[in-house]
């Protein structure tokens, strides 16, 4: 499908024929680009890693919950290392996802 971007606001639409005006901007159709094959491939595959970043981070929140639940519970040492290490390994990761997410903003791979 072919994308459009925002001369103004930078917003992408996917259609083939840019919308009347922005709907995140108001700017009329005119100032809408048609981006070219190659960059609409590349927003198309960062959609899915970020997609798949968003699922991450909330899968390691959850594991980040779990750990906290299980050191409160302080059955005994080697579980709360486990629980412990699993928290702090969530909750890098997860600021690595969200790193990596403000990266592809950044560079314009997001849509």
């Amino acid at each position: 499908m072919e994308k459009w971007r925002c001369t103004v606001c930078g917003y992408i639409h996917d259609g083939t024929e840019p919308p009347e005006k922005c709907p995140n901007c108001g700017a009329p159709k005119e100032k809408f680009e048609k981006l070219p094959e190659d960059k609409e491939k590349l927003i198309e595959r960062s959609r899915l890693s970020n997609s798949l970043h968003i699922k991450l981070s909330a899968l390691l929140g959850e594991v980040g919950e779990a750990a906290t639940r299980g050191v409160e519970d302080n059955l005994d040492p080697r579980c709360v290392e486990i629980f412990t290490q699993a928290k702090e390994v969530a909750w890098m990761l997860r600021q690595r996802s969200k790193a990596e997410i403000q990266t592809h903003v950044n560079k314009g791979k997001w849509g």
